[in-house]
Protein backbone atom coordinates (compact mmCIF):
# COMPACT_ATOMS: atom_id res chain seq x y z
CA UNK A 1 0.00 0.00 0.00
CA UNK A 2 1.40 3.38 -1.17
CA UNK A 3 1.56 5.95 1.67
CA UNK A 4 0.66 9.37 1.23
CA UNK A 5 4.05 10.76 1.40
CA UNK A 6 4.93 8.03 -1.61
CA UNK A 7 2.27 9.37 -3.89
CA UNK A 8 2.68 12.76 -3.04
CA UNK A 9 6.41 12.47 -4.21
CA UNK A 10 5.19 10.39 -7.59
CA UNK A 11 2.94 12.52 -8.11
CA UNK A 12 5.13 15.34 -8.37
CA UNK A 13 6.88 13.73 -11.36
CA UNK A 14 3.63 12.07 -13.66
CA UNK A 15 1.86 15.50 -13.61
CA UNK A 16 4.32 18.29 -13.60
CA UNK A 17 4.37 21.12 -13.52
CA UNK A 18 0.87 20.96 -12.22
CA UNK A 19 1.18 20.64 -8.08
CA UNK A 20 -1.97 18.02 -7.06
CA UNK A 21 -1.44 17.54 -3.41
CA UNK A 22 -1.70 14.95 -0.94
CA UNK A 23 -4.75 12.79 -1.69
CA UNK A 24 -7.23 12.63 1.18
CA UNK A 25 -5.26 15.26 3.06
CA UNK A 26 -5.71 18.91 3.21
CA UNK A 27 -6.75 21.51 5.85
CA UNK A 28 -8.66 23.39 3.82
CA UNK A 29 -12.01 20.67 3.78
CA UNK A 30 -13.63 21.09 6.90
CA UNK A 31 -13.10 24.81 6.67
CA UNK A 32 -14.66 25.07 3.71
CA UNK A 33 -17.65 22.50 4.22
CA UNK A 34 -18.39 25.28 7.09
CA UNK A 35 -18.12 28.30 5.52
CA UNK A 36 -20.06 26.50 1.98
CA UNK A 37 -23.45 25.95 3.93
CA UNK A 38 -23.75 29.26 2.84
CA UNK A 39 -24.58 28.08 -0.51
CA UNK A 40 -27.80 26.44 0.49
CA UNK A 41 -29.41 29.47 0.63
CA UNK A 42 -29.00 29.55 -3.35
CA UNK A 43 -29.39 25.97 -3.62
CA UNK A 44 -31.80 23.70 -1.73
CA UNK A 45 -30.40 20.51 -1.31
CA UNK A 46 -32.14 17.20 -0.44
CA UNK A 47 -29.95 14.03 0.15
CA UNK A 48 -32.14 10.75 0.28
CA UNK A 49 -30.56 7.72 1.51
CA UNK A 50 -28.34 9.03 3.97
CA UNK A 51 -29.32 5.80 6.36
CA UNK A 52 -27.45 3.36 3.77
CA UNK A 53 -24.26 4.80 3.97
CA UNK A 54 -22.81 3.09 7.01
CA UNK A 55 -19.02 4.42 8.41
CA UNK A 56 -16.36 3.48 7.11
CA UNK A 57 -14.90 3.55 3.34
CA UNK A 58 -17.30 3.51 0.61
CA UNK A 59 -17.11 4.13 -2.96
CA UNK A 60 -19.87 6.70 -4.52
CA UNK A 61 -20.80 6.34 -8.12
CA UNK A 62 -22.78 9.21 -9.45
CA UNK A 63 -23.88 10.77 -12.76
CA UNK A 64 -22.68 14.24 -13.60
CA UNK A 65 -24.98 17.19 -14.70
CA UNK A 66 -23.05 20.49 -13.85
CA UNK A 67 -19.33 21.41 -12.34
CA UNK A 68 -20.60 22.38 -8.93
CA UNK A 69 -21.84 18.74 -8.21
CA UNK A 70 -19.30 17.31 -6.20
CA UNK A 71 -19.51 20.27 -4.06
CA UNK A 72 -23.27 20.02 -3.58
CA UNK A 73 -22.70 16.41 -2.24
CA UNK A 74 -19.59 17.29 -0.31
CA UNK A 75 -22.02 20.02 1.46
CA UNK A 76 -24.97 17.31 1.91
CA UNK A 77 -22.89 14.63 3.12
CA UNK A 78 -20.76 15.53 6.69
CA UNK A 79 -18.16 13.06 5.95
CA UNK A 80 -14.68 13.76 4.26
CA UNK A 81 -15.22 13.11 0.35
CA UNK A 82 -12.64 12.62 -1.92
CA UNK A 83 -13.21 13.00 -5.88
CA UNK A 84 -11.55 11.71 -9.12
CA UNK A 85 -10.68 14.80 -11.03
CA UNK A 86 -9.90 15.65 -14.31
CA UNK A 87 -5.90 16.93 -13.75
CA UNK A 88 -6.97 20.42 -16.14
CA UNK A 89 -9.12 21.38 -13.31
CA UNK A 90 -5.66 21.99 -11.30
CA UNK A 91 -4.48 24.71 -14.22
CA UNK A 92 -7.82 26.82 -13.26
CA UNK A 93 -8.53 28.85 -9.89
CA UNK A 94 -10.38 25.94 -8.30
CA UNK A 95 -6.53 24.41 -8.37
CA UNK A 96 -5.71 25.70 -4.74
CA UNK A 97 -8.88 24.15 -3.34
CA UNK A 98 -8.95 20.88 -5.24
CA UNK A 99 -4.94 20.50 -3.57
CA UNK A 100 -6.37 22.00 -0.06
CA UNK A 101 -8.96 19.41 0.20
CA UNK A 102 -6.62 16.67 -1.10
CA UNK A 103 -8.58 15.52 -4.36
CA UNK A 104 -7.12 12.79 -6.92
CA UNK A 105 -6.19 13.87 -10.23
CA UNK A 106 -6.08 12.08 -13.16
CA UNK A 107 -5.02 12.99 -17.15
CA UNK A 108 -7.68 11.42 -18.69
CA UNK A 109 -6.13 8.46 -21.30
CA UNK A 110 -2.98 8.54 -19.55
CA UNK A 111 -1.49 5.17 -17.73
CA UNK A 112 0.81 6.77 -15.55
CA UNK A 113 -1.76 8.92 -13.73
CA UNK A 114 -4.13 5.89 -14.03
CA UNK A 115 -2.28 4.21 -12.10
CA UNK A 116 -1.49 6.78 -9.34
CA UNK A 117 -5.51 7.22 -9.19
CA UNK A 118 -5.87 3.74 -8.34
CA UNK A 119 -3.31 4.22 -6.12
CA UNK A 120 -4.11 7.30 -4.57
CA UNK A 121 -7.83 5.52 -4.36
CA UNK A 122 -6.75 2.63 -2.69
CA UNK A 123 -5.05 4.72 0.23
CA UNK A 124 -8.09 6.74 1.18
CA UNK A 125 -10.50 3.90 1.15
CA UNK A 126 -7.69 2.63 3.31
CA UNK A 127 -7.95 5.17 5.96
CA UNK A 128 -11.91 4.86 5.63
CA UNK A 129 -12.63 7.43 3.61
CA UNK A 130 -15.92 8.14 1.25
CA UNK A 131 -14.33 8.18 -2.11
CA UNK A 132 -16.34 9.77 -5.02
CA UNK A 133 -16.17 9.07 -9.10
CA UNK A 134 -17.82 9.95 -12.10
CA UNK A 135 -17.46 7.72 -14.88
CA UNK A 136 -19.18 9.46 -17.81
CA UNK A 137 -15.55 11.49 -17.05
CA UNK A 138 -17.16 14.34 -18.35
CA UNK A 139 -20.43 16.51 -17.75
CA UNK A 140 -23.61 15.47 -19.51
CA UNK A 141 -23.47 17.57 -22.99
CA UNK A 142 -27.34 17.72 -22.57
CA UNK A 143 -26.99 18.71 -18.64
CA UNK A 144 -29.78 16.11 -18.61
CA UNK A 145 -28.94 12.34 -19.64
CA UNK A 146 -26.67 10.39 -18.45
CA UNK A 147 -24.52 8.64 -21.20
CA UNK A 148 -22.38 5.94 -21.16
CA UNK A 149 -20.13 4.84 -18.43
CA UNK A 150 -16.16 4.33 -18.98
CA UNK A 151 -14.66 1.61 -16.95
CA UNK A 152 -10.88 2.90 -17.04
CA UNK A 153 -11.44 4.01 -13.49
CA UNK A 154 -14.63 2.51 -12.45
CA UNK A 155 -13.90 -1.43 -12.45
CA UNK A 156 -10.48 -1.59 -11.84
CA UNK A 157 -11.09 0.61 -8.60
CA UNK A 158 -14.54 -1.94 -7.50
CA UNK A 159 -12.56 -4.69 -8.26
CA UNK A 160 -9.24 -4.04 -6.19
CA UNK A 161 -11.88 -3.12 -3.43
CA UNK A 162 -13.60 -5.92 -2.28
CA UNK A 163 -15.86 -5.33 0.95
CA UNK A 164 -15.66 -1.72 -0.20
CA UNK A 165 -19.62 -1.12 -0.38
CA UNK A 166 -20.29 0.32 -3.58
CA UNK A 167 -23.54 3.15 -3.72
CA UNK A 168 -24.83 5.07 -6.81
CA UNK A 169 -25.60 8.89 -6.27
CA UNK A 170 -28.17 10.23 -8.37
CA UNK A 171 -28.09 14.19 -9.03
CA UNK A 172 -30.97 16.01 -10.38
CA UNK A 173 -31.92 19.73 -10.54
CA UNK A 174 -35.18 21.34 -10.81
CA UNK A 175 -36.49 25.46 -10.33
CA UNK A 176 -37.47 26.00 -6.59
CA UNK A 177 -39.24 28.42 -4.82
CA UNK A 178 -38.54 32.45 -4.87
CA UNK A 179 -35.50 32.21 -7.10
CA UNK A 180 -33.90 29.07 -5.50
CA UNK A 181 -32.48 25.93 -7.27
CA UNK A 182 -33.87 23.05 -5.93
CA UNK A 183 -30.88 20.04 -5.70
CA UNK A 184 -32.61 16.16 -5.62
CA UNK A 185 -29.50 13.78 -4.81
CA UNK A 186 -30.50 10.25 -4.25
CA UNK A 187 -27.98 7.82 -2.42
CA UNK A 188 -28.49 4.31 -3.10
CA UNK A 189 -28.03 1.14 -0.58
CA UNK A 190 -24.85 -0.77 -1.99
CA UNK A 191 -24.86 -2.70 -5.12
CA UNK A 192 -24.81 -6.03 -5.40
CA UNK A 193 -21.29 -6.16 -7.16
CA UNK A 194 -20.23 -9.81 -7.06
CA UNK A 195 -16.22 -11.19 -7.35
CA UNK A 196 -17.72 -13.11 -10.19
CA UNK A 197 -18.77 -10.23 -12.29
CA UNK A 198 -17.61 -9.45 -15.52
CA UNK A 199 -16.48 -5.65 -16.41
CA UNK A 200 -19.46 -5.42 -18.97
CA UNK A 201 -21.83 -7.00 -15.83
CA UNK A 202 -20.50 -4.21 -13.36
CA UNK A 203 -20.92 -1.16 -15.49
CA UNK A 204 -24.24 -2.45 -16.54
CA UNK A 205 -24.86 -2.55 -12.93
CA UNK A 206 -23.87 0.69 -12.04
CA UNK A 207 -25.51 2.29 -14.93
CA UNK A 208 -29.05 0.78 -14.26
CA UNK A 209 -28.89 1.94 -10.65
CA UNK A 210 -28.17 5.47 -11.77
CA UNK A 211 -31.06 5.60 -14.43
CA UNK A 212 -33.54 4.00 -11.51
CA UNK A 213 -32.20 6.21 -8.49
CA UNK A 214 -32.19 9.86 -11.02
CA UNK A 215 -34.89 8.60 -13.97
CA UNK A 216 -32.93 10.61 -16.51
CA UNK A 217 -32.75 9.36 -20.07
CA UNK A 218 -30.16 6.79 -21.43
CA UNK A 219 -27.78 7.98 -24.11
CA UNK A 220 -25.34 4.83 -25.44
CA UNK A 221 -22.38 7.17 -25.76
CA UNK A 222 -19.78 8.50 -24.43
CA UNK A 223 -20.45 12.09 -23.53
CA UNK A 224 -16.52 12.83 -24.03
CA UNK A 225 -17.12 11.44 -27.93
CA UNK A 226 -20.49 13.47 -27.91
CA UNK A 227 -18.34 16.87 -26.96
CA UNK A 228 -15.80 15.52 -29.41
CA UNK A 229 -17.91 15.63 -32.19
CA UNK A 230 -19.69 19.18 -30.81
CA UNK A 231 -15.76 20.49 -30.96
CA UNK A 232 -14.62 19.18 -34.25
CA UNK A 233 -18.05 20.65 -36.10
CA UNK A 234 -17.31 24.17 -34.28
CA UNK A 235 -13.86 23.82 -34.95
CA UNK A 236 -12.72 23.37 -31.67
CA UNK A 237 -9.62 21.34 -30.30
CA UNK A 238 -11.45 18.32 -29.26
CA UNK A 239 -10.95 17.20 -25.20
CA UNK A 240 -8.68 15.19 -24.24
CA UNK A 241 -9.08 11.09 -24.90
CA UNK A 242 -11.17 9.46 -21.77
Amino acid sequence: MSTTEDLARTARTIFAPRRVGRPGHGGLYWPLFVIGQVLRLRWSVRLAGRHSLRSGPAILVGNHVRAIDPVLLGLALPRRQVFVAKAEAYDGPAAPILRGTGQIAIVRGDDASTEWALAASAAVLAEGRVLCVYPEATRSPDGRSLHRLHRRVLVPLIEASPGVPVHGVAIGYSPGPLGRVRVDLRLSEPLPIAATMTDAQITDLVRDALLALGGMPYVDRFGTAVKAARSRAAGAPPEPRA
